[in-house]
């Protein structure tokens, strides 16, 4: 098959090719170029003024939550309807352009997202390749548990706990022999605004952290951490995690750490946003809003230090297949598209272990590939729009919104 478009982005270079064409064998890119060999009877779809980018990358999702009250549906909904509704959210993440994505914990479904993957991965169902947490670890009282609950009931934590070390270490094993790819962990609690300045509590220390970044590196894996603001970020800096995520306050020590150690800062920009428009109260709404406005100007010190950056959106709590407004948002507050692409697509890529196999156009990759109309460097938003283009691919086929390609 050979895909034709107006455009193609190299995203290592920035350079766009015009015109652009792709030549897929099997589950793999076999040739880029302005022309390229057509084999005979390989069929040529000409996608007309849309650019051709590598799959887009969500190292952000909740595949196990959906919009309305979180706390609630986690209890009142069980695991075998939420993994149907886990099913509904990848293929609309994939239908999106999302064709690679990480699940940051269940909330309280366990390793169901083992089925999951395994079942996109099985070509079972449609949805993006998945790397997966299971539930994510937490202290007792910390930031998933059961706080607010009757404690006669008994309700249970949405993650899984853990209070020192030697329980990070005993809950990260279970949880990888249920197939997990890596341990998400909460390492600051609730957050709030005092004064103007963010404020939210550590839950676990630069030492507890290192012991769960040592035992993912026994098995071969990594940690991604939930943390908003100082000390905790600067203790998931030094413990060396994969991923800060949030990260709305860094200090200048944790943001040297993340540069010199190649932490990637995830900021989820849409959820916030839609936290601030869809609160339940004037006053938590402008909660949200000043976060938001506090984020913004912490992100630009960011982007000045020049920590590195992968996009992802928390998407699950607003709905699945929206959350490519994160890069316009990341355009909007400071970047440049080329930088926020480049965050996506190549640090997406080494976040999620995949380095040498998505987030390129080039030959030898997986043919991960979709089209948006226009061209993204001189408008960003067009990534909202794949649909349009109605093009994503992945290594088990081409899906549009109408047909099959493959």
């Amino acid at each position: 098959m050979v895909l034709h478009a107006a455009r193609l982005l190299e995203v290592d270079t920035g350079k766009m090719l015009a015109p652009g064409e792709i030549l897929v064998e099997g589950e793999r890119i076999r040739a880029v170029g302005t022309s390229i060999e057509h084999p005979a009877g390989a069929k040529i779809i000409d996608l007309g003024d849309a650019t051709l980018l590598p799959g887009l990358i969500d190292a952000h999702v909740h595949l196990f939550l959906h919009p309305g009250a979180e706390d609630l549906q986690t209890v009142e909904e069980s695991v075998p309807w939420r993994t149907i509704l886990a099913e509904q959210a990848a293929k609309a993440d994939l239908m999106a352009g999302f064709t690679a994505e990480r699940d940051m914990g269940t909330e309280g479904a366990g390793s169901a997202d083992t089925a999951v993957r395994n079942a996109i991965h099985a070509g079972i169902i449609p949805g993006p390749r998945l790397r997966i947490s299971g539930n994510a670890i937490d202290i007792l009282g910390g930031h998933e548990d059961a706080n607010r609950f009757n404690p006669a009931q008994g309700v249970l934590s949405n993650a899984d706990r853990a209070n020192d070390a030697e329980q990070i270490i005993e809950v990260m094993r279970e949880q990888h022999k249920e197939g997990s790819d890596f341990a998400k962990i909460y390492e600051t609690g609730p957050d709030r605004m005092v004064d103007g300045v963010l404020h939210t509590s550590y839950q676990y220390t630069e030492a507890q952290l290192a012991a769960a970044v040592a035992e993912a590196q026994r098995m071969g894996t990594t940690v991604g951490v939930h943390a908003q603001d100082e000390p905790g970020t600067l203790y998931a800096a030094e413990a060396g995690v994969a991923s800060i995520d949030h990260a709305t306050q860094l200090s200048d020590e944790t943001m040297r750490l993340m540069k010199q150690k190649g932490i990637f800062a995830v900021p989820t920009f849409v959820i916030f946003e839609y936290f601030a428009q869809h609160s339940t109260s004037k006053e938590l709404a402008a909660r949200e809003a000043a976060i938001v406005t506090y984020k913004i100007a912490e992100f630009q010190k960011q982007i000045a230090f020049g920590i590195p950056f992968a996009v992802g959106s928390d998407v699950g709590p607003f709905p699945h297949g929206t959350q490519a407004r994160e890069m316009t948002l990341m355009v909007k507050y400071g970047m440049t598209p080329l930088a926020v692409l480049q965050a996506d697509l190549l640090n997406g890529a080494k976040l999620l272990g995949w380095a040498n196999k998505i987030g390129q156009l080039k030959p030898g990759f997986y043919a991960d590939v979709v089209a948006v109309p226009g061209n993204p460097l001189e408008d960003i938003s067009v990534v909202e729009r794949v649909k349009e283009s109605k093009t994503a691919c992945n290594e088990h086929k081409c899906v549009t919104t109408s047909q099959n390609f493959w």
